[in-house]
């Protein structure tokens, strides 16, 4: 027997895949609190010689506070990339989306935004109605982009002029820090 066009969309209907904390949890998943780059020899001595020579040039400018912070930089960089990384889980939830131990309700997001160009790309973006952090960036792991843009629109608003992932997640994913 034929299923009728009712049965069909009643199919596709989202169900919660849980119940937790705050409510029914419609979507969750786990990622790297930390992206992790493969970083080759030749990374690690072009970085080396360009934090070289920003302190030699801070030197001779005069910037000491410049070079202490390249420095520092550096160090971070350094341990980071020989540090294990913890797991971040992300659920949305009916009343808002927990990030690992941080709860943001639905009054208190602005809009959210996907941008997904794989395999380089797949992002969701939170703006919050604050000023720090004013956006929240979460790597959309394997999740099917368009079942998460289905669940959030039942509670926020899309910013559909967004085209590209921020700056900063450009910055850090094209000098893999």
């Amino acid at each position: 027997m034929a299923k009728t066009k009712k049965e069909e969309t009643k199919k596709e209907e989202l169900k919660p895949i849980g119940r937790g904390e705050h409510g029914n949890i419609w979507a969750s998943w786990s990622f790297p609190e930390v992206q992790k780059y493969k970083r080759g020899v030749g990374w690690w001595i072009f970085m080396s010689l360009v934090a070289l020579g920003l302190i030699i040039w801070s030197f001779k400018t005069g910037n000491f506070l410049f070079a202490v912070i390249i420095i520092i930089v550096a160090v971070t960089i350094i341990l980071w990339a020989k540090r294990e990384t913890l797991e971040v889980e992300m659920k949305i939830t009916e009343r808002g989306i927990e990030l690992g131990s941080s709860f943001y309700e639905w009054s208190r997001i602005e809009n959210f935004w996907i941008i997904y160009k794989p395999p380089e790309v797949k992002r969701l973006y939170f703006k919050l109605k604050r000023i720090l952090p004013p956006f929240l960036s979460i790597p959309l792991e394997k999740q099917n982009p368009v079942q998460i843009r289905k669940i959030l629109l039942k509670y926020a608003l899309e910013d559909l002029s967004k085209e590209e992932e921020s700056f900063s997640d450009f910055l850090s994913r094209s000098l893999k820090i």
